[in-house]
């Protein structure tokens, strides 16, 4: 899998190195909470995979005291930033906890993997009885393409095999890319990397 997994993480940035970033998305997009319910073997097409321009991978302006390498998650922007110092940031959009489920605090990137296998939590399996109980790591599989596990937490930033998630407070507390995205993260952050995740808007 690694080798497709590189490719995915470069081809997608190229085109949007020079894009020019809103600070937030539409308000509509912001306030967009998704009845889903998770799709163990589906596989998006290309054309689903194509992210709202909102929420597209793009440098951008992003005032912060916090070092190079510090990712920051907004909860309700929908954004996840990774500091590139001067006050710079590479910005993914993301999907976030529905109702109940977001949360705030400060954590470390404890592990990464690719392609990672899902053993979805006994809560998930009784709001929805059908889920398999362990699913292999894969294109169909709703961890996507990486995870990066936060801290002795149950919560990682992953991918998705549902990219129409995106922009929308739909998990159980996992912060979910499409999968170019969270590829081109994983190659970025190591291990031990400090996540900030803020749940109010900035002022």
């Amino acid at each position: 899998m690694r080798l497709s997994f590189l490719a995915l993480s470069v081809a997608v940035f190229l085109p949007l190195a020079g894009a020019h970033a809103q600070t937030r998305p539409p308000a509509d997009l912001r306030n967009s909470v998704m009845e889903i319910e998770e799709k163990p073997g589906y596989v998006p097409s290309d054309d689903e995979s194509q992210l709202d321009p909102a929420f597209r991978r793009q440098p951008v302006y992003f005032r912060t005291n916090e070092p190079a390498g510090t990712i920051v998650i907004h909860t309700s922007e929908r954004f996840l930033y990774l500091v590139q110092g001067n006050n710079r940031a590479l910005r993914y959009g993301i999907g976030v906890g529905r109702e109940g489920f977001q949360w705030a605090g400060m954590q470390k990137i404890t592990r990464k993997a690719e392609w990672p296998d899902w053993t979805p939590p006994p809560e998930m399996i009784q709001r929805q009885p059908y889920l398999p109980r362990f699913m292999a790591g894969g294109p169909g599989n709703p961890m996507g393409a990486a995870a990066l596990y936060l801290g002795a937490t149950v919560y990682r930033i992953h991918g998705t095999n549902m990219p129409q998630t995106i922009g929308s407070a739909v998990s159980s507390g996992c912060f979910r890319l499409v999968n170019a995205d969270v590829a081109d993260l994983y190659t970025r952050v190591p291990v031990g990397t400090k996540v900030i995740i803020r749940q109010a808007p900035e002022l």
